[in-house]
């Protein structure tokens, strides 16, 4: 990317958020961008770290500027946690209706987008995404992960009508969050593979051009896994560009398939562990590297083995990086690389990787499939 700024692939005519902003001071465009669309009343929604570091200056500049604004802030739940289960959901619509809102602006990072994306999905609104940190790919997606009593699923919900990436804001991101963007791109090996083995033997929706986006994210990202790791402008927006394309290519293809395969499942499982039991959660894009690691090794030793695979999915092993070349990247990176590193036990970690099931629209799960079951 060249310049100081730069707008990412959008366009209503494509179905894709527009505009799509990456650029130093992106964020203070959301404001003029909300009024010169005819919405009067917004709804700004944030946790108080974000609400520090974006939400309250975009309410206050729109209050300024002639817009009724309210910043929302959303609560944490008994073990200190923003989580997007239902009480947070409530928490967004139950505040946009009595603001009478006509549009709700996420200031924050993934949580609160998803938060967001399902209230405004309910509600009708229009929401604009001012992401505070590059930390996962899911600002463009229409997909909504929610921990609904108790258990980690994915409804449809709204895209956002405009993406504002601010590079000022990314770039002081805490560095545990950028590492989490880098874990949740570097978990494309997997889901890939497994998007490829679900068309050859289960006849999966596959779109190419889709798959070929997403390869040339993931391929981005690792190329800058130094610069990310040093949180330089050049691997944010590196970091930021590839996580924004990732997105795109959810919202094209319209399901989860392009970004999302055993290794989610597994970071899922740890997540509603870890809030069965009470514990503070670990940030989604670490727990997706660290697990990408252990499915890269688990389906590279089953084909060792001689486990029955499609000739294209052998070949995909054989160019997959096995678990110690994605370790390296993740600690390149500055991300954890080993699920002790995540308070994970090893039992926890095996039930997970037991567990792994690829599960796409006929729940097809290769684990179960080369060990013949």
């Amino acid at each position: 990317m060249n310049g100081a700024s730069e707008v990412l692939g959008g366009g209503k005519a494509a179905g894709l958020p527009d505009p799509i902003r990456l650029a130093r001071g992106a964020a203070d465009e959301a404001v003029p961008y909300l009024l010169d669309a005819g919405l009067k009343r917004a709804l700004f929604v944030a946790d108080e770290t974000t609400a520090r570091v974006i939400g309250s200056r975009l309410a206050e500049r729109y209050g300024a500027a002639g817009g009724a604004a309210r910043l929302e802030i959303i609560r944490p739940n008994a073990a200190g946690d923003v989580v997007a289960d239902e009480a947070s959901v409530l928490q967004a619509i139950i505040a946009a209706q009595h603001h009478g809102a006509d549009a709700i602006a996420a200031a924050g990072s993934g949580t609160i987008h998803d938060i967001v994306r399902y209230a405004a999905c309910t509600l009708g609104l229009p929401f604009v995404s001012v992401p505070t940190a590059p930390s996962v790919d899911g600002f463009t997606s229409k997909g909504a992960p929610l921990i609904l009593r108790g258990e980690k699923i994915t409804l449809p919900a709204a895209a956002p009508v405009a993406v504002f990436a601010d590079l000022d804001v990314l770039c002081a991101a805490p560095q545990p969050l950028i590492a989490a963007g880098f874990g949740d791109m570097l978990g494309k090996y997997t889901s890939l593979f497994d998007w490829v083995y679900g068309r050859e033997t289960a006849g999966e929706p596959y779109d190419e051009d889709i798959a070929g986006l997403t390869r040339g994210a993931l391929e981005r990202c690792v190329s800058h896994a130094e610069s990310i790791g040093k949180g330089t402008e050049e691997g944010v927006r590196a970091l930021m560009q590839s996580l924004i394309e990732s997105g795109i290519a959810l919202l094209r293809f319209g399901q989860s398939h392009p970004a999302s395969g055993a290794e989610h499942h597994i970071s899922h499982y740890w997540e509603m562990h870890f809030l069965r039991t009470g514990r503070r959660q670990v940030l989604h894009g670490a727990k997706v590297g660290v697990a990408c690691a252990e499915v890269a090794d688990l389906y590279k030793r089953y084909a060792a083995e001689g486990r029955p695979l499609p000739d294209v999915c052998r070949r995909m092993l054989e160019e997959l990086p096995d678990g110690a070349e994605l370790r390296r990247l993740l600690r390149v990176a500055g991300g954890p690389a080993v699920p002790a590193e995540l308070g994970i036990e090893p039992e926890l970690r095996d039930e997970a990787l037991r567990r792994a099931h690829v599960v796409r629209l006929n729940r097809h799960t290769l684990l179960r499939a080369i060990n013949g079951e």
